[in-house]
């Protein structure tokens, strides 16, 4: 299936803009008028995913709409069946009645979304997917929202559907036109509000390719990306952050592995240069990087900024990711960086295989939505801030 194939009549934006044709929305969402709560937009992901149901039940806390104003956006009947199957199975379930949400219906014609199955992504699915991300970051960058909370999508699934993306992120990027872009991945201890903050150098390519892919150019790219984010989004201006190492040992002085000596070593130095108000920690060998972050995550009491750092800069997919979702997998939030607004999304998939049947965990997306209100906060009050000033 291509998406020419698949007609879609959004009524509430226009037809966004994609890699094909070459353009973008915009380049940045201009300066809002003060406001007291942030706007936050949600989507619900690939419709034949746990993501509708994880989105119905984080929304069935109402204290959310106390911190933000907030608008689910999709195929409303759509969203209306997997409501009515979903309380069929489950009775019990606390699911938010779509009827009681503010809603953007993006209306998908009936062909398609009549294709999608509950536990199989396919090219429909990925189409409803796609076009419900577009029309979640048209309205954004028309100011009309100030962060989006993804839900998990299939990228086999967009791929039938003829969308040739590698993620939601590189989408995000595209039509913001963003060069500079992160995944950073934020959890908070549940023991002691500690936050785990993890910025990745590469994402998803080979392992093979990662030697390769890592420049001092990729690095300092991601190192000042994380800088900004710490600085803007969480008021750290004077942060500790630990940088790893790619090779076992860190390349024990060159005998497994030469990229910390050949470069990785000279550019840190450099790095430390430029900025002076930043503490730069690293290459630190790969297998005790987590060690002291795995201490600060079950401690009792929140760790001081000399005990755990406040960023880790991982170079490689499962080298930061394993180690989040083991201490975090719940909890975990995808943080995209560098774009003009906040999007973070659920640190988990569509997971087709529970699909339908009420048992999905809402924590993360819980997570996500808890983020996104924090960070949209602290933009605007960094905004109203500035316009004091």
């Amino acid at each position: 299936m291509t998406s020419a194939s698949v007609p879609t009549t959004p009524r509430s934006t226009s037809k966004p803009s994609n890699r094909s044709n070459g353009t973008a929305l915009a380049t940045a969402v201009p300066h809002s008028a003060y406001r007291d709560k942030p706007r936050l937009v949600m989507t619900l992901g690939d419709p034949a995913g746990i993501g509708p149901e994880v989105v119905l039940k984080t929304l069935s806390d109402h204290s959310f709409e106390q911190q933000a104003d907030i608008s689910v956006i999709g195929d409303r009947t759509l969203l209306t069946q997997i409501y009515t199957h979903l309380k069929t199975q489950s009775p019990k379930n606390t699911l938010r009645d779509p009827d009681t949400l503010n809603f953007i219906d993006i209306s998908i014609d009936p062909s398609v979304t009549a294709g999608v199955v509950s536990g199989t992504g396919n090219g429909n699915s990925g189409e409803v997917a796609f076009r419900t991300l577009q029309s979640a970051i048209a309205h954004t960058l028309k100011d009309e929202f100030d962060g989006i909370v993804t839900a998990p999508i299939a990228k086999s699934a967009w791929l039938a559907a003829g969308h040739h993306y590698p993620g939601q992120t590189e989408l995000l990027a595209e039509m913001s036109d963003t060069e500079r872009f992160g995944m950073l991945f934020v959890a908070k201890s549940p023991r002691n509000h500690w936050s785990l903050r993890t910025l990745l150098a590469t994402t998803h390519i080979p392992l093979k390719d990662v030697p390769q892919a890592l420049t001092p150019e990729v690095m300092t790219l991601k190192l000042e990306l994380l800088i900004e984010c710490l600085q803007r989004d969480f008021g750290l201006k004077e942060a500790r952050i630990a940088i790893a190492g790619l090779n076992p040992h860190s390349g024990e002085q060159g005998q497994l592995g030469r990229e910390e000596q050949d470069w990785l070593i000279p550019w840190m130095k450099s790095q430390q240069q430029r900025f002076p108000h930043i503490q730069l920690e690293g290459p630190v060998p790969p297998d005790t990087l987590w060690v002291q972050p795995g201490l600060a995550w079950h401690s009792k009491i929140k760790p001081s900024s000399h005990q755990a750092h406040d960023g880790y800069l991982a170079l490689y997919h499962d080298q930061g990711l394993i180690p989040v979702k083991l201490l975090a997998f719940d909890l975990a939030v995808n943080t995209t960086i560098g774009l003009p607004f906040i999007r973070t999304s659920p640190d988990h998939g569509t997971a087709f295989n529970i699909a339908g049947q009420g048992i999905a965990r809402s924590q993360s997306t819980e997570a996500a939505l808890e983020l996104a209100i924090e960070l949209t906060t602290q933009r605007l009050l960094q905004s109203t801030q500035n316009k004091l000033n």
